[in-house]
């Protein structure tokens, strides 16, 4: 039986108490800890339940005790504060990054297939979320004018929940949008704004809802509407969901819906930021939209797009990216590969490697490297983890000259770090230093604080850790319908007073979760150790699909149940952001196991260190370039080594992780010196991470430098490429059209140096080389010297280039091309002789993938 008619009932807020609404949904209060005291104070015990969401709070909120609050002058009065401090927060417009010619609208639109904000809103499984939703606060704080493009999922990502014998299940819960931090974005009529894409034939519709993080909004899709077919209603009930076909009609939507619905909501950002491949096929859709509204070729308009697009991507391994075969892209493409004015061959090849390679499928990174001018990784190493990655796309350049570059992630620290560690810096940097972006000065005052102070404050925060564990154990040994003497237990697992490590991550094989139980006898003699004991928790989901990943879950679970560990070893179900705030602000180091080069960034250890936590990994991701080698900041397993032979490196690795923690990391934690109450060299260490590494590795540096380098250059490229109805982008198109046309006939040739017999350090080698032009003008071409240092192979092991310039015109009209190198050290030495493409407006001059070498 169905309702005749739907309607909402919302509780009646005593006028008194109206500002209510106004805190709930605003998600500042995921990062301002005085908005959640306040509604935790109400009922704890609600509020637990709740999930910390401030609006199902106030849903279930009983009338009296409304009530009652409204009479309570206090209670008033601290609401009516943190109204204020929200108006104060969201009137701020001031930026310490200079967006030009700013209108009012958003500059940058930043697509992401899923964002971490709050566990109350559980649009998210992991890092990349996590990351997204940080990265929308930062530009929050910092009044980046940026707005948020995602999709809204009813069921979200899985809960994990585990058998008795420790093998995970899923489940997906059906979430309430109206009892969460969201609003129907509506029309001035009240009906719900919607947009639609056509998959495959079929007209799906999506409604949209605003999630306002701080002063960003953040604006989700949702097909769960009466207008769509049963199947097309469910396409946003999952995150990573169902097959191959769901995920590139969800990718459809994002892409292509996520450009739609900037448009029905009057935004009109002029650049994208793709968070991922994911949402690579937005660039199609601007492409579609410049050409209509501008009468662009698909050429003009690439480019325009191209100038104005960021793409980070997050992945280092060539299997994690989404790749659909020909057949499947043209069922939902050939109808908009005629949109565009292109035969879908031509669109296909955008999406492969190898352009001319029929049988390769799409793939959704490549898409967006093509797409883009700002192509990054999250890591100095994953940078070069990347440009070898996707080599093939400038399958003609050195790995080093691909065009992609690295910026490394950060934290939002206000989100992450404790409350008590938070008050202990706002005595110290002052209460303004969740904003400065002067960061290298704030933190430099971690120094300031007192080892006690610093120590007690890190105690309360383990011993609240240890009582959220057994709480949270407890529940599960509930659930799982455990015996009395069980649940009883569970309230004797773990020491406040005890070294507690902490992992936490998904569950993926690289990650090698149970590298630490490859010696189990040893393990066991750390953990039997009464006078210097140490415990660990664990957490982290295995995907669904990936037993392997699941079955190291279980030889976890199944050592965390023995006798000899049950006490000092705890592996808690369904990790999220609350699990992990708990974890990274209470544990006393942070492990981390990747295989190296496998690990893109890896954040939760910079959450871990804004807490005073010490990182202990090995070299990979974002530990690669933070780690000091004097150990000042945390320990590394290994020196960065990478081994053809995975196995052996595994019992290396963990031959290293044994013998520093019981040789380093134990024995600082438990020299307490002569008066036996504070561990001065830890605590030393604890000051010199936060002091050394917060500055950095955080997401207010992050946005910043997004801003710097990509962002507004973007934004200028967008300004003088539409200027004069887009006359420069139409130039742009053209010249290259020209240059595609005639590079092959480039030639070079008689490259001559005057090359003494010996050569010192510092003494000049003119090189000269003649260059057929082919009609090109000198002025569209780069002619470099290609030089450096020669490895055993005789290969380039490290490079610079030099222009050369044209001198003059040989008798049968090739150019005398003339430049000087100047080797500054001794060595084994080369060069060569290269000519790129070259262009005002273009960003880069490898972007073209046009170059021609000199040949021996």
């Amino acid at each position: 039986m169905q309702p005749l008619r739907v309607y909402s009932v919302v509780p009646k807020l005593p006028p008194k108490l109206n500002a209510l609404w106004d805190l709930a949904y605003n998600l500042l209060f995921s990062w301002n800890d005085d908005i959640t005291t306040l509604f935790a104070q109400v009922d704890r015990k609600l509020w637990r339940e709740c999930s910390g969401n401030p609006v199902g709070f106030l849903n279930k909120l009983p009338q009296k005790t409304l009530e009652n609050l409204a009479e309570d002058d206090f209670f008033v009065e601290r609401v009516r504060d943190l109204r204020q401090t929200l108006e104060t927060y969201l009137s701020r417009k001031t930026t310490s990054i200079p967006f030009p010619d700013r209108d009012g609208q958003p500059v940058v639109a930043y697509f992401s297939l899923e964002y971490g904000i709050s566990a109350c809103l559980p649009v998210y499984s992991g890092g990349l979320g996590i990351l997204a939703g940080d990265h929308l606060k930062s530009a929050s704080d910092l009044c980046v004018p940026l707005v948020g493009i995602g999709l809204c999922y009813q069921q979200g990502y899985f809960r994990q929940y585990l058998t008795a014998d420790g093998w995970q299940q899923e489940r997906y819960p059906i979430y309430d949008f109206q009892q969460m931090p969201l609003s129907l974005c509506k029309n001035e009529a009240g009906a719900p704004i919607m947009i639609h894409v056509d998959l495959k034939g079929e007209r799906v519709h999506a409604q949209i809802w605003k999630a306002q993080v701080g002063r960003v909004p953040l604006y989700l899709m949702d097909t769960n509407v009466p207008e769509n077919q049963p199947a097309s209603r469910q396409l946003t009930n999952r995150l990573y969901g169902g097959d191959l076909e769901t995920r590139v009609r969800q990718e459809y939507l994002l892409g292509i819906g996520g450009i739609r619905a900037l448009e029905a909501l009057s935004l009109k950002p002029k650049v994208i930021h793709m968070n991922e491949g994911h949402s690579a096929f937005a660039g199609l859709e601007r492409i579609a939209i410049f050409m209509d509204k501008h009468k662009l070729s698909f050429e003009a308009a690439m480019e325009l797009v191209a100038s104005s697009s960021i793409f980070t991507t997050h992945t280092p391994v060539p299997a994690g990216n989404d790749r659909f075969p020909p057949d499947l892209i043209q069922a939902y493409f050939e109808d908009y590969a005629k949109r565009l004015g292109l035969a879908f061959k031509v669109l296909m090849a955008l999406g492969r490697e190898d352009p001319r390679n029929d049988a390769e499928h799409f793939c959704m990174p490549v898409l967006a490297l093509k797409l883009s001018r700002f192509n990054n990784g999250v890591s100095k190493l994953h940078g070069v983890v990347s440009r070898k990655m996707w080599n093939r796309v400038w399958n003609q350049y050195p790995v080093e000259d691909v065009p992609i570059g690295a910026l490394t992630n950060g934290v939002h620290v206000p989100t992450w770090v404790a409350q008590d560690m938070a008050a202990l810096y706002d005595r110290y940097f002052g209460v303004n230093w969740r904003e400065d972006p002067d960061t290298n000065r704030v933190f430099a005052q971690t120094y300031l604080i007192s080892d006690a102070e610093l120590w007690r404050t890190h105690e309360r925060l383990r011993e609240r850790l240890v009582g959220y564990v057994r709480e949270r154990l407890r529940d599960q040994l509930l659930a799982r319908g455990a015996r009395r003497a069980e649940l009883q237990s569970a309230e004797e697992v773990l020491d406040p007073q005890t070294l507690t490590i902490g992992f936490a991550r998904r569950f993926a094989t690289y990650k090698r979760a149970n590298l630490l139980l490859s010696d189990k006898a040893r393990l066991l003699k750390i953990l039997s150790n009464t006078d210097h004991p140490v415990q660990f928790i664990f957490a982290g989901k295995a995907h669904p699909h990936d037993n392997e990943g699941k079955k190291i879950i279980q030889e976890l679970v199944q050592l965390c149940q023995s006798s000899q560990c049950r006490f000092n070893m705890v592996f808690l179900e369904d990790y999220d952001m609350e699990i992990a705030s708990y974890l990274v602000q209470g544990v006393d180091v942070w492990l981390n196991t990747p295989r190296r080069p496998l690990e893109a960034c890896g954040t939760s250890g910079m959450k871990a260190m804004c807490n005073g936590v010490l990182n202990y990994s090995t070299l990979d991701g974002w530990w690669a370039e933070a780690w000091k080698p004097d150990n000042s900041v945390g320990w590394a397993i290994g020196q960065g080594e990478e081994y053809e032979d995975g196995g052996y490196q595994d019992f290396v690795e963990s031959q290293t992780l044994y013998n520093i923690l019981e040789n380093e990391i134990i024995p600082t934690f438990y020299d307490r010196g002569h008066h036996g109450n504070l561990p001065r060299n830890w605590i030393h260490k604890m000051k010199d991470s936060i002091s050394q590494l917060a500055p950095h590795y955080n997401s207010h540096r992050m946005v910043e430098d997004y801003a710097r380098v990509a962002y507004v250059p973007a934004l200028e490229n967008y300004n003088r490429l539409t200027r004069d109805d887009c006359a420069a982008a139409k130039n742009l198109a053209s010249w290259r059209m020209d240059m595609m046309t005639k590079w092959s006939s480039l030639d070079i040739r008689n490259i001559r140096s005057e090359d003494p017999e010996e050569l010192h350090v510092g003494d000049p080698v003119l090189v000269r080389a003649e260059v057929h032009l082919n009609g090109i003008r000198p002025q569209d071409l780069e002619v470099q010297i290609y030089a450096g240092r020669l490895d055993y192979e005789g290969k380039f092991a490290q490079r610079e280039t030099v222009n050369m310039q044209t001198t003059e015109t040989t008798p049968d009209g090739w150019h005398v091309y003339t430049g000087k190198i100047q080797p500054t050290e001794a060595g084994r030495f080369g060069y060569t002789v290269r000519i790129l493409p070259h262009h005002p407006l273009l960003l880069d001059s490898h972007s073209l993938g046009l170059i021609r070498w000199a040949s021996a």
